[in-house]
């Protein structure tokens, strides 16, 4: 049976931390402080015996994470075997572009994406001229289809509210052999989901879920209104799911540049650590 490894890749709300144009607290410790980055979220899934790996979002950090993990499981110079997309905002697929000409030059990626999020690519320049070029082979997939990139894993898009402008949005079970997974980088709110949020994390051993936001002051601190950018605030999160983590690994990834997890002080971070919960780190490694 092969080793599988699900590898964090980045940690970040879309824009990374240093946001740009801002030089709140967090952003000014990164800016000054290269170990304080973090790059947009993603993951990757590999298979280290058969050289091979898998790609969850392809973030604008995606030159730099690819890097990491191709010299962290010696991969270096072998592409990704695919790219699962959860949907079309900033954070999540524009790292595609390197696979381009200008770039990579790749030869038929495959890239999994639902239908709407499928038809953007191949209809909208400059997406369109990967598929033109052969760049990437675009398949559609659907809600609840499970998907194996090896014998020993599966991937299974969930369909989850999200402001979907541009596309459809999911989120995604990622099943191995030994460890269940639940990634959930964005939804709006745990409520409007036909799902039970606290129901699905009691199925998985492991959980990455929505952390963009602590609290409202996040937003307020820096100028924004909550009410635009909606994502379920973790102080909600917690509350929902508190009684569940001696069972469940729940992890916050998706983090916004004005969180005050990220305060290099950590004393929010404490607090959340206290009651159990824990928060995504690049280059963190869990065994499928």
């Amino acid at each position: 049976m092969s080793k599988v490894v699900l590898h964090v890749l980045g940690t970040a709300q879309d824009a990374g931390l240093p946001h740009p144009n801002c030089f709140c607290k967090n952003c000014t410790e990164a800016i000054e402080n290269p170990t304080f980055r973090r790059t947009a979220a993603s993951l990757a899934i590999v298979l280290p015996e058969e050289r091979a790996w898998h790609l969850i979002d392809a973030t604008p950090d995606l030159k730099e994470q690819m890097a990491r993990v191709q010299m962290k499981h010696n991969l270096q110079g072998q592409l990704m075997s695919s790219i699962f997309l959860t949907h079309a905002h900033l954070g999540h697929y524009p790292g595609l572009l390197f696979l381009g000409r200008e770039a990579i030059g790749a030869n038929k990626v495959p890239v999994l994406a639902g239908a709407k999020m499928k038809k953007l690519l191949e209809e909208q320049a400059p997406w369109s001229q990967l598929t033109k070029l052969n760049n990437i082979d675009l398949q559609e997939i659907h809600d609840g289809q499970a998907i194996a990139v090896s014998p020993e894993v599966t991937v299974i898009p969930v369909d989850v509210p999200h402001r979907n402008e541009f596309s459809e949005t999911f989120a995604f079970w990622i099943t191995g052999t030994e460890k269940k997974v639940l990634y959930i980088p964005d939804i709006d709110r745990w409520e409007q989901w036909d799902k039970d949020i606290h129901e699905a994390c009691k199925e998985a051993d492991i959980c990455l879920l929505d952390g963009t936001f602590h609290s409202t002051e996040d937003l307020t601190n820096i100028g924004r209104d909550y009410r635009e950018i909606p994502h379920p605030l973790m102080t909600e999160t917690m509350y929902r799911l508190q009684d569940l983590v001696e069972q469940t690994e729940i992890y916050f990834i998706h983090l916004n540049h004005s969180n005050p997890v990220l305060d290099k002080e950590r004393i929010v971070r404490n607090e959340l650590e206290m009651k159990g919960f824990h928060i995504a780190e690049e280059g963190m490694e869990f065994i499928l």
